[in-house]
Order: structure tokens, then sequence, then C-alpha cells
């Protein structure tokens, strides 16, 4: 549990070294330590997220239901990433998507609530906050223009390149929705790039 708490702190010094150790111990007193099994969920959609994660050890994956009914993956998260659907939770509204987790999962978590009063309290972590937020802007946009630029090809030689050390954490139809293709694409894909 405390090597959990130890390895965000690293990573919130690592982003803004110059938080004092006394800002960095108010900021320690308010998160907390949660533990979840393999197909527990961090986030249902229709609720409201409570508390951002940043998961310390497992891997989660994140998803929304389509009109048709299928389950479509729209993100892993493992180690160091934060598990969160960003806009719902700044503006504490309904999630459009679920947070499902894969492995067993160790979270840090800080609440909405107790993020504000670290914004208000701290100034020095509004860096720490508006650089996450800008990551996961990033991700997000990475994300929509994969789909409106590159081939399913080229999705799948991204995610090996970028998502390597996830590879065989995830299921094959978990990749396959991630990319937007269906299996037998998937399998041709492979059987292309083996004979190249």
């Amino acid at each position: 549990m405390n090597s959990a708490k130890e390895i965000f702190l690293k990573s919130v010094k690592e982003i803004c070294p110059n938080v004092t150790d006394a800002e960095l111990s108010q900021f320690a007193a308010k998160i907390t330590i949660e533990e979840f099994n393999k197909k527990d969920f961090f986030l249902q959609y229709g609720k409201v997220q409570k508390a951002i994660g940043f998961i310390a050890s497992g891997l989660v994956r994140s998803s929304f239901i389509d009109n048709e009914g299928n389950e479509i993956t729209v993100g892993f998260y493992a180690e160091g990433d934060y598990a969160t659907h960003y806009p719902a939770f700044i503006t504490q509204q309904p999630s459009k998507y679920s947070i499902q987790c894969l492995e067993p999962v160790i979270m840090v978590c800080l609440s909405y609530e107790d993020m504000q009063w670290i914004y208000e309290h701290l100034p020095s972590f509004e860096r720490y906050g508006r650089l996450v937020a800008e990551e996961i802007l990033k991700r997000q946009q990475a994300r929509i223009e994969s789909f409106i630029f590159q081939t399913a090809e080229e999705r799948y030689l991204d995610f090996i390149k970028c998502y390597s050390e996830l590879f065989n954490r995830i299921s094959i139809s978990h990749l396959c929705s991630y990319l937007g293709i269906e299996r037998q694409t998937l399998t041709r894909i492979r059987q292309k790039l083996a004979h190249q």
C-alpha cells in the first residue's frame, strides 16, 4: 500500500520538481489507496466520477456501449496512467464511459473535492493538474486523428509501437474493438506483416 503512495508521489515530484516537502505532505494527506479485483468497475456509465485514479499497478479498460448495443473499447490504462473520463470528472457530470479492471488494480485516488481544495490551498499543484489534463487531451486527440488519418494497419502498428508492454495483457476482442476493426481484418494484417 505504502509503495503505491510512494510511486504516485514520485510521479508528482517528477512533474512538479519545485513542490516543497511540506506541500507534498499536505497533498499526500488527501489521497486514498483503493484495491480492485479483475472485472471490478472503477467507473460505470451514467455515474458521476467522484475521484481521479492513478494506477500504481494493474490495467484498466475504458469503453462505451454504442447504439447497436456493442461495447466499444476507447482506451487501455496501465501503471503510471490515470483512470478517468476527465471532461465528466471536472464538470462532475455523469460519465458516458465505463472503466473496468482487466487485472487486479491498486489505485491512488484523489476526490474531486480534495482536488479543488489542493488547487485553492496549494497553488503549485495547479501546474500538476494542468500537465495531467494536457496529457489526457493529447491522447484523446491522437486517438480521434488515428481514425481520420490512418488505415487499420497503421493504427495496429502504432499500437504495437506505443503500447508493446500491453500486448500480452489484453484480449484480441478488446484490441479489435479499440482499433475499430473485425478480428478477420486483424488476422489479415498480422499475416501480411509476418510475410514482409
